[in-house]
């Protein structure tokens, strides 16, 4: 359930940019634990508040992020893979829709508005969740940590969803729940709509 009604700006939108993690699945809590229990492993005892700061942002940058803050010395790469793989074994399964946001998915699917995800996530676990939310066949462009140099804030990901869907920036609107990926959208030149959960 959301904690306010999603509320469109007006305009002729030929494509919608879902964040995947917090927007169109309800995971925030899931992904805070496995980050929590990785870096536990190393010694280091995380505050999950970072983790919700930090979200949109791309594993590896995240971990930087914790070094940063932490003092401590995890490797990027490495701490990232091992995150994302205990989301995969040991949280995937339990995630749930953000049903409203995923009804505007679907009807705008149905009316013929152009679908891409735009996640800071790996490509591995972004697919498998939108198997498990049964929209994947809806989504023609995903874009994740891989496809991109620069994460969100930056705005090369949400570029390159709107390249790859052939409509311009100004007709896209973005669906965001982070304060990251909503100053990503504003830097693409992207209209957004927060999603609070």
């Amino acid at each position: 359930m959301l904690k306010s009604p999603l509320i469109l700006p007006k305009g002729e939108f030929l494509a919608y940019l879902y964040d995947c993690d917090g927007t169109l699945a309800d995971t925030m809590v899931a992904h805070v634990e496995a980050w929590v229990q990785e870096c536990q492993v190393h010694g280091v005892s995380l505050d999950g508040n970072l983790i919700h700061e930090l979200a949109g942002m791309p594993g590896t940058a995240t971990v930087e992020e914790i070094n940063r803050r932490y003092a401590s010395s995890l490797h990027p790469s490495e701490i990232a893979q091992a995150k994302e793989d205990r989301f995969y074994q040991n949280f995937l399964h339990r995630i749930q829709p953000i049903s409203e946001v995923v009804e505007t998915l679907i009807a705008a699917s149905n009316r013929g508005i152009r679908i891409g995800v735009v996640s800071g996530g790996r490509t591995r676990v972004v697919h498998e969740t939108l198997k498990i939310l049964g929209i994947e066949k809806r989504v023609e462009v995903v874009i994740c940590a891989e496809d991109v140099k620069l994460g969100k804030p930056h705005p090369e990901p949400f570029l390159l969803a709107a390249e790859l869907l052939g409509v311009s920036p100004e007709r896209c609107l973005v669906f965001e729940d982070a304060d990251l990926g909503i100053e990503a959208a504003k830097r693409a030149g992207m209209q957004w709509v927060r999603v609070f959960i």
